[in-house]
């Protein structure tokens, strides 16, 4: 149900005020269309923010910045949001869930 609405939304805005969302953001990405992609607004304090670059990365305390923001992805050609979900979901496929497995238990071996 909730891939479906993410599907359908021409705007993933996940704007919080410390590190968390990350799973709601990449959910968001990955649900959308190839030909046709919505694209994420994606808070800095965010930890996603870090691999999903290609977000419009905001300030969510900054009301005109989260404004402009909002009004660009609103005027964005259909080719730079096909470039940033591209981008984006190569990010997510490189850094997977298996990968993030081994990363952490590498680390854990190593303390």
């Amino acid at each position: 149900m909730l891939a479906a609405l993410f599907h359908e939304a021409h705007v993933g805005l996940v704007t919080p005020l410390r590190d968390g969302m990350n799973l709601v953001a990449k959910e968001y990405v990955s649900a959308q269309d190839p030909d046709d992609p919505g694209v994420l607004v994606l808070s800095q304090f965010a930890g996603a923010a870090r691999e999903l670059t290609a977000a419009l990365i905001v300030n969510p305390l900054d009301i005109d910045g989260m404004a402009d923001a909002l009004v660009t992805v609103l005027k964005m050609p259909l080719q730079e949001c096909r470039a940033r979900y591209g981008e984006m979901m190569q990010q997510l496929r490189n850094n997977n869930v298996s990968v993030w497995r081994d990363n952490f238990l590498r680390d854990l071996k190593a303390r």
